[in-house]
């Protein structure tokens, strides 16, 4: 909940220098941030309470806290508010881990939500990935992947059933397709291409998405020998996640 004192912080660390204003309100809320008086998943005032509070425009307000979404400072969630962030998470790039193994890392609670796990029919598209021909089976699975009970990750996953014939068999409540599929058909080699895009409707009401925020794109294959095992496209919102890589020379 937001309490009256937040809105009289925000008031208080108003500065008078001459910048726009939508920028002094961006500068006063970076400030409540970093000097620790708003902190991670706290709500932060809403656009009309502010508007009371600093006597400025809501399009002004409105311009700020989306600039501030954008930049990681505040997530804001479709009919439910804008908090303050914590410090992006990031997923490796170089490499493929397990996305409850990453969320358990930082100290945090990992759960998901089982949207679809069936066969069907693999388009042109599909088989091409796969390495299958077009018309063959494939295991289809979409999860949507928590971290604190916020939506981080959005998984469509498509898999060759010669290489994990009981994907389907699996309870992904319990274990990740990453675990069993790490289990069934070892990795020995992946790829990974990244783009930015703006999510469906649908993608954006799963991940709780603002209209037209910004993601993270990752389309991933794996293979276990000459086998491709899986093709996956995972979608990240660009506020809550980053992506990190490192490598030697």
């Amino acid at each position: 909940m937001v309490d009256q004192q937040s809105v009289l912080q925000l008031a208080t660390a108003m500065s008078d220098t001459p910048a726009p204003i939508y920028q002094r309100v961006k500068q006063a809320i970076v400030d409540q941030i970093r000097a620790g008086h708003w902190q991670p998943h706290q709500r932060v005032p809403s656009e009309s309470e502010m508007v009371a509070e600093l006597g400025v425009s809501r399009m002004t307000i409105n311009r700020a806290l989306r600039e501030l979404t954008s930049e990681g400072f505040l997530v804001r969630m479709q009919g439910v508010g804008t908090f303050v962030a914590e410090a992006k998470a990031h997923t490796a790039l170089l490499e493929v881990h397990n996305i409850a193994d990453e969320i358990a890392a930082r100290g945090h609670r990992h759960s998901s939500k089982i949207l679809q796990v069936t066969a069907r029919t693999a388009s042109d598209e599909e088989a091409a990935a796969l390495g299958i021909a077009p018309g063959q089976q494939l295991f289809y699975s979409q999860i949507v992947h928590y971290e604190n009970e916020m939506p981080v990750q959005l998984e469509n996953r498509c898999v060759n059933p010669l290489a994990a014939p009981d994907y389907l068999q699996q309870d992904f409540d319990r274990v990740t397709p990453y675990i069993y599929l790490t289990q069934a058909a070892p990795l020995t080699a992946g790829e990974h291409i990244v783009e930015a895009v703006v999510a469906s409707k649908q993608e954006r009401e799963l991940l709780q998405l603002e209209e037209r925020e910004p993601c993270l794109l990752i389309h991933r294959r794996t293979w276990s020998g000459k086998t491709v095992v899986t093709s996956a496209r995972l979608l990240y919102p660009g506020s809550r996640y980053q992506l990190f890589g490192r490598f030697d020379v």
